[in-house]
């Protein structure tokens, strides 16, 4: 392992594509809190929870509070080092470059499972767009009953995946026409490739999403990545 961690490209290399959404967020019991009425970010125990997720092999800096709104945007092969973390109360989340994907893989899946066996009475949301000449998108949701979906896929084109049972979640949840309607779900009449996924996900969070309030700080840290997580962003963010 050189000095880069995994890496073989430089830390100055320019990355290609951009995102929007690219977290995890487990929501532990009481669900229906406002996100307004979440205590301070724990530095200490958002630390723990990013060095134990496995895309992380090891922390290397705390560079600092963020506002949850600093979706990291990488223009240095450096930049995918840095990941966001945050431990409000009984939600805890994670922001990382390496959960992005071309479709080649479901990083995203993959993670949430893991968090899945960690906290099973928890909701867990998942969002992640990544944009590199086209767009690619994964999004997912799963209960503490059991219900969950996965959507993954390039939105208006094929191929595009959706797994478990939306309608499950949306009865779980106890979401109305309405509310899905205000959110600009029709699943009933749109193909899964036209489903604005990541909206589902957010009404799953609700009032406690952390990821949409400027005034929410979170934790950044330089981490080495695990050897598959370098692996994987090498292939997707460089030509």
């Amino acid at each position: 392992m050189n000095s880069n961690g995994f890496w073989t490209s430089p830390a100055d290399r320019i990355v290609r594509g951009s995102m929007g959404h690219c977290n995890l967020t487990v929501l532990q019991a009481p669900s229906d809190v406002d996100g307004r009425a979440l205590p301070p970010n724990d530095p200490l125990r958002a630390a723990e929870f990013a060095a134990s997720y496995d895309t992380v092999e090891e922390i290397l800096e705390d560079l600092g509070a963020r506002s949850a709104l600093e979706t990291p945007y990488p223009d240095r092969r450096s930049d995918l080092d840095v990941v966001q973390a945050g431990a409000w109360g009984h939600v805890l989340g994670i922001c990382d470059p390496a959960f992005a994907d071309n479709g080649n893989d479901t990083p995203l899946l993959h993670g949430a499972k893991v968090l899945r066996e960690r906290f099973p009475d928890a909701r867990v949301v998942g969002r992640v767009h990544f944009h590199a000449g086209a767009d690619h998108t994964e999004d997912l949701v799963w209960l503490p009953d059991g219900a969950m979906f996965h959507a993954s896929g390039w939105p208006g084109d094929e191929p595009f995946v959706v797994s478990g049972d939306p309608d499950a979640v949306i009865a779980s949840l106890g979401l109305t026409g309405e509310t899905l309607e205000g959110a600009g779900l029709h699943l009933d009449e749109d193909e899964p490739n036209e489903t604005e996924w990541s909206a589902l996900a957010t009404l799953a969070l609700g009032q406690a999403d952390p990821w949409n309030r400027p005034d929410v700080q979170t934790s950044a840290f330089r981490v080495r990545h695990t050897e598959s997580a370098v692996r994987a962003m090498e292939h997707l963010y460089f030509i």
